[in-house]
């Protein structure tokens, strides 16, 4: 009934995005100070188990259950009806276990994004709260409209792996979330372990093309190519973002080398499995310069986005909608759409439409529901906890012995 050979590479992309999460925990954990690593790392890993109650409690049923516009209904919650013989919704030739199992990994690194903007200045529980609230009223909905048959699907709204559903609305959460919980009382920006940064980077780039070329659900052509232009595009960017550092700060930075990737990679989600290799080429290109300069526009802004979790992931995943608005080609996807240097203004259109309902959504959503949450539990750090390390005051465990 089965294709065992989808099925066993589906397992295996699985496996490579529940990788990205701890990849994500040592990328933050390097870029923050020796007393707030395990307050940065342990959000990363708690969201793999709390992610993981609430899609199956949940969030898979609201993602990919039901015909609604906005979001899914309850029809599966606790995998209700889903047996071993029960096909995945969008390729029959898969189990739904497998399928509700690659999409939790995708729903558990999204919120995880946001926490690098708001590193060293939030408390636990307040952040336990944010990140059922925001999987539930802010990622679900969003999963349904793309990629479970509501609106935005309908309409012909297209994104290969989720710069829409995962990097533009983290990006706009995070930058609300700066704007709310204000600025660092201790302010240090120099990482405190560069190695782990790039064993990070390492671990998410690895672990990106099970997110991308994964998101094809199948082994095929276009599954070779969102691997192709997933590396392509990163490799491109990271090069670019060093050589403007290297022009611009006069040396070539590591960490911007190791950021650059990060940003490709961000921006060629969304489009991977519809534009070409050349433009891949082009995509990671921009994503390095665009992506530098939104950084450097936050810096003279003063917003305190910590880890630049809205220059990388947030400006990446909308400039990777707008290239695919623009790139996109039915010659290299007949599943996906012609763009504007193909005649395709109508995609494109919908695609820039999509970009700002989703923005704003995300934005106001977060910045709301951290005002509700500061009225039952205190959302900010003290200045005397800032000073003293988060590490010790949240969570009395210490990463390294002074």
């Amino acid at each position: 009934m089965f294709d065992t050979g989808n099925t066993g590479f589906m397992l295996v992309a699985t496996s490579l995005v529940m990788l990205m999460t701890p990849g994500l925990a040592f990328f933050y954990g390097g870029l923050v100070s020796r007393r707030n690593t395990l307050a940065i790392m342990i959000q990363s890993f708690v969201s793999m188990g709390v992610t993981t109650i609430v899609w199956w409690a949940v969030g898979y049923s609201l993602c990919f259950s039901g015909d609604g516009a906005i979001v899914g209904n309850l029809d599966q919650a606790f995998l209700n009806g889903v047996d071993l013989n029960t096909p995945c919704p969008l390729n029959p030739s898969i189990p739904l276990f497998v399928f509700f199992a690659y999409q939790m990994m995708f729903a558990i690194i999204t919120p995880a994004l946001i926490t690098g903007a708001f590193a060293n200045r939030i408390k636990f529980p307040a952040y336990l709260i944010f990140l059922v609230a925001w999987l539930l009223f802010v990622y679900c909905p969003f999963v349904h409209m793309v990629w479970g048959g509501g609106i935005l699907q309908k309409w012909g709204v297209l994104d290969f792996a989720g710069g829409i559903v995962v990097h533009n609305i983290a990006g706009m959460a995070a930058l609300a979330s700066i704007l709310y919980v204000g600025r660092r009382k201790v302010v240090e920006n120099i990482p405190h372990s560069i190695p782990l940064v790039a064993l990070g980077t390492g671990l998410l780039w690895f672990g990106w093309y099970g997110f991308n070329a994964g998101s094809e659900l199948k082994v095929d052509s276009i599954t070779g190519l969102a691997f192709l232009n997933t590396d392509i595009a990163a490799s491109f960017a990271g090069v670019v973002w060093m050589m403007l550092a290297w022009m611009l700060e006069k040396k070539p930075k590591f960490v911007g080398l190791l950021t650059g990737a990060v940003a490709g990679l961000a921006t060629i989600t969304p489009a991977a499995g519809y534009v070409s290799t050349t433009s891949a080429v082009i995509i990671g290109c921009i994503a390095g310069i665009v992506c530098y300069f939104a950084v450097s526009l936050k810096n003279k802004l003063q917003w305190d986005d910590a880890l630049d979790v809205w220059g990388v992931h947030g400006v990446g995943g909308v400039l990777g909608i707008v290239m695919l608005g623009i790139l996109g080609s039915k010659l290299v996807n007949p599943a996906g759409a012609n763009g504007l240097l193909y005649g395709g203004g109508d995609f494109f259109i919908k695609q820039l439409v999509t970009i700002v309902v989703s923005s704003i959504y995300a934005f106001g959503f977060t910045y709301a529901m951290l005002v509700i949450i500061n009225k039952f539990t205190a959302v900010k750090t003290t200045e005397q906890e800032e000073v003293a390390g988060l590490d010790l005051t949240l969570h009395g465990e210490e990463a390294y012995e002074h």
